[in-house]
């Protein structure tokens, strides 16, 4: 069963390119857990589960698509199975930090199947958007 992420904690990326995983998270990871490159400027992390219905997902899509190659190249040209240190940190290599814009400041974001790394910034941008938030769920239908 795919673990349930939610809330965000802010915290800073060392000069190694190590981001601490927030306690609260680690432990709907496990052990072995993936790390790639996401929509909207953000990286996903998926539990092993998760990975492995998004693998099967991107299986299906047919080779002769020009289109389906490129949703291919993109999750898993960078995607990395990093490992928890003693300290609870993570190395994010380059150029996923490059595909998120991280520098220093980061918000790791609870989003359900998965959890969401951003560069701060970005994400402070992103929730000036949340205004329209009412008017989105109504487009899609969602309602509660």
């Amino acid at each position: 069963m795919c673990a349930s992420f939610k809330g965000e904690i802010s915290h800073a990326i060392d000069a190694k390119g190590r981001l601490i995983i927030p306690a609260k998270f680690r432990e709907g990871l496990g052990d072995h857990f993936v790390v790639t490159k996401g929509f909207d400027g953000c990286l996903y992390v998926f539990d092993q589960e998760g990975w492995n219905a998004l693998e099967q997902k991107l299986a299906a899509l047919p080779l002769n698509n020009k289109d389906a190659r490129l949703i291919k190249r993109f999750f898993l040209a960078g995607a990395t199975d990093p490992e928890l240190d003693k300290q609870g940190r993570i190395l994010i290599p380059s150029p996923l930090l490059q595909h998120a814009g991280i520098t220093k400041d980061v918000t790791v974001v609870g989003v359900g199947d998965k959890l969401e790394i951003w560069s701060s910034d970005r994400w402070s941008s992103n929730e000036e958007s949340m205004e329209k938030i009412d008017d989105l769920a109504s487009d899609l239908g969602f309602e509660f």
